[in-house]
């Protein structure tokens, strides 16, 4: 019992001719993902009193598209068919599978369903085919309810810092493995098997499969603003995480992940802008004198609003008297990143003293060695660098004589 492809089973004549019934599955809408096959018979039908569940020997079975057809006998599978086009079932042929565009994963599976029936070459009591929707599933919404721990690392500025995240956005998934589906999910359904069935599920699941992606998305230093820009590494990170509930079970997994921005508490936004500012100003004397001064002006407004009455006043008084010493070291502080510019701008102008000075193509860091000090790119030769062979005579500007190959000397 077997599938062998209409054009090959033709011999004189239109196949559809000879055909007994001819099974068909018109498109599946979105939210359909398996279908019991239709048979259809007519004026050019040689069988139009068949059994419903009994596909008699010469049928023809039709697949289209974004579909995977299964053939079901006495409630196993016993063929796969992925690939579109036409075929012809024919009860004397060996076990085949056409698995088109999938996986071959689903080969395996199709391996491992065991013996086939055979009753002394009869199709035996129930055969039944059904179509699976392999197409993408689009457009299921999903929310985080709770807040989703995350762990904010930067090993330049040497944060680590942990917050909660919010998000919110879609996720599409895929049939991967029909036969998984339809064994453990669907199976001999009446007419059809909708989304619906399945999606609640499947949100619930996926939800609890971002915080173990998000984890894996926080070891690359990312902060929480930047994690729509990675929807990959946060696909792969939730099919791995899901790869035992959706795909050894149902034959399930995600194609796609698109976020809205990502949330964390005001509170958190601010801390971490604190530990940008102060990373910062820790490179930067002039910008962490900066600092200094917006944080003491942050103080003394706050000590103005105090209503604690006289001992306020007394302690805003005491701050005022303070604040000359606050601006002598905040002017300390700009005193010293001028010094530190001003060093910088000498080394880089030191080499064009010299009259061996070059600038580097790539970056423009004035130079006097053979490589770039800031990007390491190699002193290019000048084009009037001309030399003459001593072998011919030719006057060369490479490493090598263009007349004879002799190398500069």
């Amino acid at each position: 019992m077997g599938l062998i492809r209409a054009g090959a089973g033709a011999l004189g004549g239109t196949l559809a001719d000879q055909w007994k019934e001819f099974f068909y599955c018109d498109s599946l809408e979105k939210d359909v993902l398996m279908v019991k096959g239709a048979k259809r018979t007519g004026s050019r039908s040689s069988n139009t009193k068949g059994n419903d569940n009994i596909i008699s020997n010469g049928s023809g079975i039709a697949v289209a598209d974004g579909q995977c057809m299964l053939i079901v006998e006495q409630g196993k599978v016993v063929e796969v068919c992925a690939e579109p086009g036409e075929f012809t079932w024919d009860s004397s042929t060996e076990p085949s599978i056409f698995t088109g565009k999938l996986s071959e994963s689903i080969i395996e599976s199709f391996k491992t369903m065991g013996k086939r029936f055979a009753y002394g070459g009869d199709t035996g009591k129930d055969q039944r085919v059904y179509y699976i929707n392999t197409k993408e599933i689009m457009d299921n919404k999903f929310g985080t309810p709770t807040p989703i721990p995350f762990r904010i690392l930067d090993r330049n500025i040497g944060l680590d810092m942990d917050t909660e995240i919010k998000c919110n956005g879609v996720y599409s998934y895929h049939i991967a493995d029909p036969i998984t589906f339809y064994t453990k999910i669907a199976a001999n359904v009446a007419s059809e098997y909708r989304r619906e069935e399945l999606d609640s599920q499947l949100k619930t699941e996926f939800v609890d499969a971002l915080s173990p992606a998000f984890g894996a998305l926080s070891e690359l230093g990312l902060r929480p603003a930047g994690i729509p820009a990675h929807t990959k590494e946060l696909r792969d990170n939730a099919n791995a995480a899901l790869r035992e509930l959706w795909y050894d079970a149902r034959g399930i997994e995600i194609v796609s992940i698109a976020l809205n921005p990502v949330a964390i508490s005001e509170e958190d936004a601010e801390m971490l802008k604190k530990y940008q500012r102060g990373a910062a100003a820790g490179r930067d004397p002039g910008m962490a004198g900066g600092v200094y001064l917006e944080n003491q002006g942050e103080a003394m407004r706050d000590a103005a609003n105090n209503e604690g009455g006289a001992m306020g006043g007394f302690v805003g008084m005491g701050m005022a008297m303070n604040a000359g010493t606050g601006n002598q070291t905040a002017q300390n502080l700009f005193a010293m990143g001028q010094e530190q510019r001003a060093q910088q701008q000498a080394q880089q102008q030191a080499p064009a003293a010299s009259g061996d000075a070059w600038a580097c193509p790539q970056c423009g860091t004035q130079n006097s060695g053979k490589f770039c000090t800031n990007c390491g790119t190699a002193r290019p030769q000048p084009a009037n660098d001309s030399w003459f062979c001593g072998e011919c005579g030719t006057k060369n500007t490479g490493k090598f004589c263009t007349n004879c190959g002799k190398p500069r000397g």
